[in-house]
């Protein structure tokens, strides 16, 4: 469909790897950061290798490439968007979420505070916060049917959000359309933070 899309594949947690892959990419006026791990475990079950991991992913490598970029775009002079794929989790204490929920909170301020730093470069920073999307990482975690009863059962419109559900939003937020907001958390989550 985006012939123009070329991926890159590296281990985020390799920061030198990162900074290499990245800035040799560049120049970028758009970023989505949308890597994510989700190991859950109760919170005195967690364990350090699932902690350090989370961390890697979920914050650490949101920050490194966003500053990459950010770099980037400031150096050539040009506006710019970052969208960081974040979760209702941020929000909301869920049962076995622990650290997914904590480096999503993590990574909504993070977002704050670049939206506040990056602003005056003309960068534009958000989060989308969606409810469970039907990924295969959100299947994994929510194919019991028990558990994701009891999720549905909170949510007002009574499902699970679809990828395009999450794009869409992101297209929005990395559009002219939402040229006047920054450091916000766009909710995708079917009205889960209301009930």
């Amino acid at each position: 469909q985006c012939p123009g899309i070329q991926p890159l594949c590296v281990d985020l947690a390799d920061w030198d790897a990162t900074e290499a892959a990245v800035s040799a990419a560049g120049p970028f006026e758009l970023l989505v950061n949308n890597a994510a791990v989700a190991l859950l475990q109760p919170f005195l079950a967690v364990t350090r290798a699932a902690l350090e991991r989370s961390l890697e992913v979920n914050f650490q490598a949101v920050l490194h490439v966003s500053q990459i970029v950010a770099r980037q775009m400031i150096a050539l002079g040009v506006p710019g968007v970052i969208v960081n794929v974040s979760s209702q989790a941020s929000q909301r204490a869920l049962r076995d979420h622990a650290v997914y929920c904590s480096t999503k909170s993590a990574l909504d301020m993070l977002s704050k505070v670049m939206a506040m730093e990056l602003g005056p470069h003309k960068i534009r920073v958000n989060t989308v916060n969606p409810t469970v999307v039907m990924t295969d990482m959100g299947r994994i975690n929510w194919s019991d049917p028990q558990k994701s009863a009891a999720m549905i059962n909170r949510i007002p419109l009574g499902k699970f959000a679809e990828v395009d559900d999450v794009v869409n939003s992101i297209l929005f937020l990395l559009s002219e359309k939402s040229a006047m907001t920054t450091g916000s958390s766009l909710m995708v989550d079917g009205g889960f933070l209301v009930s």
